[in-house]
């Protein structure tokens, strides 16, 4: 069976602590405004999975309480950054699986200010999940006192730049790309636009990652509202519809840890596996994209991810972002909306937010950022631990 998208929301993303307000609170406007865009009714719903990384166990429930008391099943989905996608894809699965026929995906964070941690509580790695990634690092890096998800990243990019050549001004130009996007986005956290000598000029995270290279800490909620064909057709919503071609989740292999290198252990190799299949189940490939939304949480990770999806081979990504091909009037957009640099980052809500953005490129509803005739987009969502979604949509 197909499985579509037919609504979508997301809340802007605030800077945390600035805005007053409770997960469910946001929780309720992005739901509400997926429901409102597909002019469905909440008591439709057959199933909610619902994303998030730091509320409380059945923070899910509460949340969709607030859409109505249906009895329905709420599942409550944490799989780090890649959570959102996550919940997308339970979705999706509910729906192709012939489970149900009309299923939302919810995902928020109320998080707090500062730097994210690298999960592990007082800094604790040998109980962390992700201590072997961290292991890794540490083995060929050391461990200094700058942000750990920084730290891994910005590592990960000196390992880049000494195998490649890859320049600091290459990766601070994706950070002037997403910055530049965002400006069009008023529901991004940040509509500044900055020269690439700024964003090297900005305060240094961890070297040679600098603050204007680096997604921030946000508040933030997106939904999505997944439907099979059958209900397409019943309540008459076409002109909504998204197709969800192709899916795949993957999770770390020995590829993640076995050469050592900061590039595999931040998930190189599995948005790589992703990518080829939901190459493979749709058909398609990356010619056939015409904008992306990736997740950039580090200015590095977006060049890698380039590599990894067969953007460009491996090493070129830098000369790849600094010809122009990532933007508008290139061979891809990617980012449109600012992406996690720029347009925050509330983990839950990053992947469905992802989902929200390229399905307004594909309806042409996006306004200002609008990619000219844009028919095909490829999500991508990674967190750490391990789990990466790459998802294909077309109108």
């Amino acid at each position: 069976m197909k499985s579509y998208i037919v609504g979508v929301g997301m809340t802007k993303f605030e800077k945390p602590e600035s805005r007053d307000w409770q997960y469910w609170d946001m929780a309720k406007e992005a739901g509400s405004a997926a429901l409102a865009d597909a002019g469905v009714g909440y008591d439709l719903v057959e199933q909610v999975p619902v994303g998030y990384c730091f509320q409380a166990s059945t923070a899910g429930q509460r949340a969709v309480y607030e859409l109505g008391l249906s009895g329905v099943p709420v599942y409550n989905v944490n799989n780090n950054c890649a959570t959102g996608s996550t919940a997308l894809m339970m979705a999706r699965q509910f729906v192709e699986g012939g489970i149900s026929d009309c299923v939302l995906a919810l995902g928020f964070e109320k998080m707090k200010r500062g730097a994210l941690g690298g999960g592990a509580d007082g800094g604790d790695f040998k109980t962390s999940p992700v201590a072997r990634h961290y292991g890794i690092m540490a083995a060929g890096h050391g461990f200094e006192m700058s942000p750990p998800t920084a730290q891994i990243f910005g590592n990960a990019a000196r390992e880049h730049m000494e195998r490649y050549g890859t320049t600091a001004a290459q990766l601070a130009a994706v950070g002037a790309k997403n910055h530049r996007h965002s400006a069009n986005n008023p529901n991004a956290q940040f509509q500044d636009v900055y020269s690439v000598d700024e964003i090297l000029a900005a305060k240094e995270i961890h070297s040679p990652l600098t603050k204007l290279q680096c997604s921030p800490t946000s508040d933030g909620a997106a939904a999505a509202l997944v439907v099979s064909e059958r209900f397409v057709v019943l309540h008459g919503l076409h002109g909504k519809a998204v197709e969800i071609v192709a899916q795949s989740m993957t999770t770390d292999t020995e590829a993640s840890f076995s050469s050592g290198s900061c590039i595999d252990v931040v998930g190189k190799p599995m948005t790589a596996a992703a990518g080829r299949q939901v190459y493979e189940a749709s058909g398609l490939g990356i010619e056939d994209v015409d904008v992306i939304e990736l997740h950039d949480c580090f200015s590095v990770n977006e060049l890698l991810t380039y590599e990894a999806l067969g953007m460009c081979e491996d090493g070129a990504a830098g000369k790849l972002v600094e010809s122009g091909a990532t933007t508008y009037g290139g061979r891809w957009v990617v980012n449109p909306s600012g992406g996690l640099i720029s347009k925050g980052h509330p983990l839950g809500a990053t992947g469905l937010a992802q989902a929200a953005e390229l399905v307004w490129q594909l309806r042409g509803e996006a306004g200002p950022r609008q990619v000219p005739g844009a028919r095909v987009g490829l999500a991508h969502n990674i967190g750490l631990g391990g789990a990466a979604v790459v998802t294909l949509l077309r109108r």
